[in-house]
């Protein structure tokens, strides 16, 4: 099999025959050459927004492989082609007939469910706990939120069977370095429970909320069909330690589990969980993270911005973007976790806070594009001495959340400004054009307040740059929302080759909220890394 890439076709419906024929004429063989093909990748190239193209990358079956490759090397014509890399996952172990012990996992997110299929795939009968409620009912107490005004400290967009990734847009890329395919076996699992089949191959994969909570569904299933068990409203009070070593959890009743192999695999909300970490000795260092709000347009404005005539195209879809501006005051700018056609929804986990954060359905066919605006910010930004208190930049994303709080009206309405008066350092007394979608409500005010000046100076400065990216990114009445904190966790739960904690046996960080991931994906690959080491832990192999 040969990996065949920057194959290319114009934006049209194509056919299986349309790239047989591409194919065919790239490598210059008979069609009676051509024994199958398979479709890694597609992805298009808009730069020229008058003339986009689809961009494949191929799998080729031919009749003499060798031949095709000798021949186009020697006519300095094999620039993209290349062995097609063997992409199957291989258990790395298998459990021992007679298991002793049963590996336990906090946290049900992307990671915790990779990491406990992984687990049981092989063999070690998981135990996952997850402090929040199944996926339906966490998703009524969400809506309770958006909808009612009343927040479940315990079950809401950050707690609760899928992780925060469940109320998202159910983004499936990543930049992360993948050389042994793990965020491949990610993709077939998600298929396997319910995720659209072009996810295994489209450049930018999303599912969306809806999809997302039956996929979960499905993987729970799986884990205990194999063996595993999911535990609800089961809330890790203690990790039992002796003499640096795990030897257990004990929960919010009392209830004491036994396991000398602990994966964290906690979200970045779980704060409380930290300070229990912090307190008990466990080795956390804080890291940056960035804050900022929510940025609404009209979804048709991005897409005429970003594909021109070919705006509404149905194999284009919703258009995204992705923006970084350096600023003066030596801060970065930038976009983030980018959803077309989505909403703005309430994502706080404590009372008396507003937090932020966006989403989408897998159809995108909402009227608003919204994405963070964030600015980076460093434990030297923190409140006290970060370096005594590694938990310091939680006690930076409260403060700012509890101001948004007050912005709002006291409620869990969130505040917002339109971007004209935003540059223009005046609050804002009403909306424009663009309603925002933020349940449960927003309160017009000056974001000043929500944030530290030095955001809103690099903000006011990135802005006016980015319009000049996306035409119509600075209109007077895109309204900004307040706060975006979550962006990533605050802290590192710092961990030694075998994925285990610097200077606690047996604890295995994991995902976002130990420092090690950032969206869906890549979480669920790091899941996957940290369950192979667990594995090979229990087997005495490692």
């Amino acid at each position: 099999m040969l990996r065949l890439t920057e194959i290319k076709l114009p934006l049209k419906k194509y056919t299986d025959d349309d790239l047989k024929t591409a194919i065919i004429d790239r490598l210059a063989i008979a069609p009676d050459e051509l024994l199958g093909f398979t479709v890694f990748r597609r992805g298009h190239d808009a730069r020229k927004k008058s003339n986009i193209i689809f961009v494949f990358t191929l799998d080729v079956e031919l009749q003499d492989e060798a031949a095709v490759v000798s021949r186009l090397q020697a006519a300095n014509n094999a620039a993209h082609l290349g062995p097609t890399p063997d992409t199957t996952y291989r258990l790395v172990t298998r459990a021992p007939e007679n298991l002793m012990e049963r590996p336990v996992i906090i946290g049900t997110g992307p990671c915790g469910l990779l990491a406990g299929l992984v687990l049981a795939q092989m063999g070690f009968k998981p135990i996952i706990l997850e402090r929040g409620k199944a996926v339906r009912e966490r998703t009524k107490d969400t809506w309770g939120l958006w909808r009612d005004n009343k927040l479940n400290p315990e079950s809401n967009v950050q707690f609760g069977e899928g992780g925060a990734g469940t109320f998202s847009d159910g983004k499936l890329y990543s930049q992360i370095k993948d050389p042994q395919f793990h965020g491949r076996k990610v993709l077939e699992e998600f298929i396997k429970a319910g995720a659209p089949e072009e996810i295994i191959y489209v450049s930018k994969p999303h599912i969306g909320t809806f999809r997302l909570v039956k996929m979960v569904e499905n993987m729970r299933a799986t884990i205990t069909g194999l063996g595993g068990e999911i535990r609800f409203g089961a809330k890790v009070e203690k990790i039992d330690i002796d003499n640096g070593q795990v030897t257990g959890v004990v929960l919010a009743d009392g209830e004491k589990i036994a396991s000398r192999h602990v994966v964290l695999a906690i979200g970045h909300s779980a704060r409380d969980t930290f300070r229990m970490l912090h307190e008990q000795g466990v080795y956390i260092e804080p890291k940056p993270f960035s804050i900022g709000f929510r940025i609404e347009h009209p979804q048709a404005l991005i897409d005429q911005a970003r594909f021109g005539p070919n705006a509404g195209n149905e194999l284009l879809g919703a258009a995204d973007y992705k923006l970084v501006h350096h600023c003066a005051n030596g801060r970065t700018a930038y976009s983030f976790c980018m959803c077309p056609g989505g909403q703005v929804v309430a994502a706080t986990s404590e009372e008396g806070r507003v937090v932020t954060n966006g989403m989408s359905q897998y159809s995108r066919a909402e009227r608003n594009a919204n994405a963070a605006l964030v600015v980076n910010v460093n434990p030297e930004d923190f409140p006290g001495d970060y370096q005594t208190n590694p938990l310091a930049g939680i006690d930076f994303q409260r403060h700012w959340e509890s101001a948004a709080f007050v912005a709002g009206g006291g409620t869990y309405a969130a505040p917002a400004q339109r971007v004209g008066d935003f540059l223009a350092g005046r609050p804002s007394t009403g909306l424009g054009k663009v309603d925002p979608s933020y349940q449960p409500g927003v309160h017009m005010t000056d974001l000043s307040s929500c944030v530290p000046p030095y955001v809103i100076a690099a903000l006011r400065e990135a802005i006016p740059a980015f319009d000049k990216q996306i035409r119509g990114f600075a209109m007077a009445d895109a309204v900004l929302t307040g706060v975006e904190t979550r962006t990533s966790s605050p802290i590192r739960i710092t961990r030694n080759a075998e994925c285990q904690s610097l200077n606690t046996h047996g604890l295995f960080p994991a995902g976002e909220g130990a420092g090690y991931a950032g969206g869906i994906l890549s979480a669920a690959v790091d899941g996957i890394k940290v369950a192979e080491q667990v594995a090979l832990s229990m087997a005495g192999a490692g």
